[in-house]
């Protein structure tokens, strides 16, 4: 199992907590690599796969994630996670902006992002 990137997704309170987290971690040199109004994701130029996500909401999902991870085969980890027993959070589904993903939630009550990017 190969795994592509973790990072850490924050649920901020409103549209303007979003915006001074972008800004704050701009400082730092993050750049906005995505934003879809409810999440903006911010990379490092020089190491795009170092990320931070702020959430407003999660539209397609129950729960706004705690950190995502990003794997090379979603569907054999969900395959695994799921016979495991661990509490699936949300099926596994493909998402209009090209990733294909589902919910766990570890043993000490996180919710996981687990996606790979759609060729």
């Amino acid at each position: 199992m190969t795994i592509r990137r973790i990072m850490p997704d924050i649920q901020v309170g409103s549209a303007q907590e979003l915006s001074a987290g972008r800004d704050f971690y701009s400082l730092l040199g993050f750049e906005e690599v995505m934003d879809m109004g409810w999440v903006v994701t911010l990379a490092s130029p020089s190491n795009p796969t170092a990320q931070i996500s702020f959430f407003t909401e999660e539209r397609t999902a129950p729960v706004v994630p705690d950190l995502s991870v990003e794997v090379e085969d979603v569907d054999a980890v969900y395959a695994q996670v799921r016979a495991s027993g661990a509490e699936i959070v949300r099926e596994l589904r493909d998402e209009e902006w090209g990733v294909r993903r589902f919910f766990v939630r570890d043993p000490t009550g996180r919710v996981v992002n687990v996606l790979t990017h759609k060729a």
